[in-house]
């Protein structure tokens, strides 16, 4: 048997893969793009009814059944984080597939082994919330995820909270006016600053990527030499390297000394400023002998494949050697 499936679900899509991993090439037979499957959001069944869609999707458009399927992997938004939740969540794929071959997981497993190739290393992950995630052989460590609540610190929901604060404190003259205070005025196209709280609370009812989505303003105003704005830029690159800090020091360094692989994805380090911040701070960071402890690469295989390479591991199965052999480039 050598179909793999892999399922990347996120809060606003999902995508699903098939592979077919007879010879060394990892063909994909079919692919399927969806609407998100976060049960934090919209509940286990409407998650359920994503997995089982997508599921259905990739292998009718492949003409194979699921019985073909060697193993699947499933990297769900909240799974690890509930456990009456999870006895849900890890039932879904025998109602998708028909059958036990399968695993759940927290979807950052997916980009872990799609931004590495399934090697040893770190992935750091700065979407509308932030986790970051390592493995050393046996050993593994997740840090962040931990909800808007309660953390997601360096998230482009965390930069976009700290911004609108600083907003709201230079409207009542607690900080002095920068740049930040006029584009914030310019994208809402706010009457009377006020206004912005029923904007958030009332028209977008406090939605998480919507509120997620004001770090582009932070970021904006940051490049534009805005002080207050690359102030909370640094903050949080400095709490995504924390992250990075608190895995490393879980799985260790490597043993002949060599700079622990760290990928990083997400949507706040499509913005150059932040990228190069992260860049500047991950390569600073120094081991014991004063050597350089990480290295920063460009991702290998996007997290669907990773989901399926994931899938791979499980199985037992060799990864396909175009895959395993793409060895992550460093920047």
């Amino acid at each position: 048997m050598t179909l793999f499936l892999g399922l990347d679900g996120g809060g606003t899509k999902t995508a699903v893969v098939l592979v077919d991993t007879d010879g060394d090439d990892g063909a994909v037979l079919a692919r399927w793009r969806g609407p998100g499957c976060s049960w934090l959001d919209d509940g286990v069944d409407a998650a359920a009814a994503v997995v089982r869609q997508g599921t259905h999707q990739v292998l009718a458009a492949a003409g194979r059944s699921a019985d073909e399927v060697a193993h699947a992997f499933y990297g769900l938004p909240g799974h690890g984080e509930s456990a009456s939740t999870d006895v849900l969540l890890d039932a879904l794929p025998r109602d998708a597939l028909g059958h036990d071959r399968a695993t759940v997981g927290n979807d950052v497993l997916a980009g872990w082994a799609g931004s590495l190739g399934g090697r040893d290393g770190i992935n750091v992950v700065a979407g509308t919330g932030s986790i970051t995630y390592g493995e050393r052989g046996t050993h593994t460590h997740r840090v962040g995820g931990w909800s808007e609540l309660i953390g997601d610190e360096g998230s482009a929901h965390w930069v976009a909270r700290r911004g609108l604060n600083a907003f709201s404190r230079m409207a009542d003259g607690r900080l002095p006016r920068t740049a930040l205070y006029g584009l914030v005025r310019e994208h809402t196209g706010i009457a009377e600053d006020l206004d912005l709280v029923g904007l958030l609370m009332q028209d977008l009812q406090a939605e998480r990527a919507a509120v997620a989505g004001f770090s582009r303003v932070v970021t904006a105003a940051a490049a534009a030499s805005d002080p207050v704005a690359a102030a909370v830029l640094d903050d949080a690159v400095d709490e995504l390297v924390q992250q990075v800090r608190a895995v490393a020091d879980r799985i260790g360094d490597r043993p002949d000394g060599a700079p622990t692989a760290v990928s990083s994805s997400g949507g706040m380090f499509s913005d150059d400023g932040f990228r190069d911040r992260f860049v500047a701070r991950v390569a600073a960071e120094r081991d014991a002998g004063a050597r350089p402890r990480f290295t920063l690469v460009e991702p290998v295989l996007p997290p669907e494949l990773g989901a399926v390479v994931y899938a791979i591991r499980r199985a037992g199965d060799p990864v396909p050697g175009t895959w395993s052999d793409a060895a992550p480039v460093q920047r």
